[in-house]
């Protein structure tokens, strides 16, 4: 399964690593793109949407899956 994500208020490097970390440690995230320019992130296995979404907003971000 694939989940898409709009992330916003990343603005470095950094925010791409921190926003990457926190959805990977989701149970069932088996992989993780994070595209800081296009604001959005690609994950990869049976994770809960909301899990995610709670985990990026956890780390200080804005998340929404993609429609």
């Amino acid at each position: 399964m694939t989940t898409e994500l709009t992330i916003t208020g990343m603005t470095c490097g950094h925010c791409e690593t921190a926003v990457r970390n926190a959805l990977k440690a989701v149970p069932g995230v088996q992989d993780v793109k994070v595209d800081l320019k296009g604001g959005s992130a690609i994950v990869e296995g049976a994770a809960d949407p909301q899990a995610l979404v709670a985990a990026v907003t956890d780390e200080g971000y804005g998340a929404q899956p993609r429609a």
